[in-house]
């Protein structure tokens, strides 16, 4: 109801069609690494994005969103083919990757709402996949009920659709595990993918498992990937993947091809200290984060969330320290979060640039763990008092319907 009432006052009265949702995701193991064919884990929150929109016969879009004090326009024949530099390039890039592959008739009027602060939670790939679904439906036709019909994606072509206008158009060298959470996670379920091949497993937690609550904690400081760092992260690490390859004498291809998953830890401990420092501590990044997967897994499986966030913690001091990432705002909430009593273990969420951090959490500690970290932070960043804000989630559905 809020939404539709925003709709209206944005669009001078205008009733809207429909309304999408896509969750956030947290990822607790295999940061850094689904871009290099690793596994990782995920869950999707019970907070997201919203998309409350009307269609347009004339081709046209006009986008509204709460996190941006500014207006988008464009149509379907006017979208520049490369990206304007601000922050409607992700839905110019999602119309035009959806466009190669479906006619678009329509356009859409769309208001954008985010439950939580931008940064870390994959707001990108969840906004993303909100427009799409928007755009999809509006493609259907007018009946007495509302948009019928529409184009109909499948869970896979909608995540390649969705990182292509992230990858293609925006710029960013992002991998699939924003938009594989955000679509394949199942509430209470840990979902454990494989981006080599894309299988996924969600597992259910042991029926003793301890009760736990997901912290989401926003350090104040918004962040960009666009001409962040990450890009440059991807490639020293695919950077090490070439030269080990040729090291070795492995075949291979082009170095768009090269991953650190098709390089066996044994040829990475035989040639890596070879390779440049950065490069190294990349590879060092991805075979530990790789291992540690595994052991969260096994560790969720028997419902030792004490072990699980332990595994956590580690991934957190991999990312800071061979990763090289982690602004000081999020560097110091890691170090808080290790020693505050009922967490079990935390890490950065996201790129580790700004943004958030997220940890795991005994629920009968809620009200001590926000007193205590927030006392703490804002007594080191006093600057972001009215911005640091922590949130406990639980977990929920993706937006896949099993197709």
């Amino acid at each position: 109801m809020k939404n539709r009432e925003l709709f209206e006052t944005a669009f001078r009265g205008a009733a809207p069609d429909g309304e999408t949702f896509t969750p956030y995701r947290v990822c607790p193991l295999g940061a850094h690494i689904d871009h290099q064919q690793g596994k990782i884990t995920g869950f999707a929150i019970d907070k997201g994005i919203y998309c409350t929109w009307r269609r347009r016969e004339d081709g046209g879009f006009a986008i509204v969103s709460r996190q941006f004090d500014t207006q988008a326009e464009f149509s379907l024949n006017d979208i520049p083919s490369i990206r304007v530099g601000d922050w409607a390039d992700h839905l110019r890039g999602a119309v035009l990757s959806l466009g190669k592959r479906y006619e678009l008739h329509t356009g859409i009027d769309v208001l954008i709402d985010g439950e939580l602060p931008i940064g870390g939670l994959s707001s990108s790939a969840a906004v993303i996949i909100s427009f799409l679904n928007a755009l999809c439906a509006a493609q259907g036709r007018e009946s007495p009920t509302g948009v019928t019909g529409g184009i109909a994606l499948g869970d896979r072509e909608l995540i390649t659709i969705a990182r292509e206008a992230e990858n293609s158009y925006v710029g960013v060298a992002c991998g699939k595990l924003d938009q594989s959470c955000e679509v394949f996670c199942r509430a209470e379920h840990l979902l454990y993918m494989d981006m080599l091949d894309d299988s996924y497993e969600n597992i259910a937690p042991p029926v003793d498992m301890p009760d736990y609550t997901l912290a989401v904690i926003f350090s104040g400081v918004e962040r960009s990937l666009v001409g962040s760092r990450y890009n440059m992260r991807v490639d020293e690490a695919k950077s090490a993947a070439y030269a080990l390859q040729a090291w070795a004498g492995v075949e291979y291809g082009k170095f768009d091809e090269a991953f650190l998953r098709n390089v066996p830890r044994e040829i990475f401990e035989h040639y890596g200290e070879k390779l440049p420092g950065s490069w190294r501590r990349r590879a060092e990044h991805y075979y530990s984060e790789s291992e540690r997967v595994e052991a969260g897994v096994e560790a969720w499986r028997r419902g030792d969330l004490a072990a699980f966030g332990m595994l956590m913690n580690q991934s957190a001091r991999s990312s800071m320290v061979s990763w090289e990432t982690g602004s000081p705002e999020l560097r110091y909430l890691c170090e808080l979060m290790a020693n505050t009593e009922g967490i079990y273990g935390g890490r950065f969420s996201g790129a580790g640039f700004k943004g958030s951090c997220i940890a795991i959490a005994d629920p009968a500690y809620t009200e001590s763990i926000a007193d205590s970290l927030k006392r703490a932070y804002l007594r080191e960043f006093p600057a972001l008092e009215g911005k640091y804000e922590l949130t406990f989630c639980g977990t929920a559905d993706g937006v896949g319907t099993g197709k």
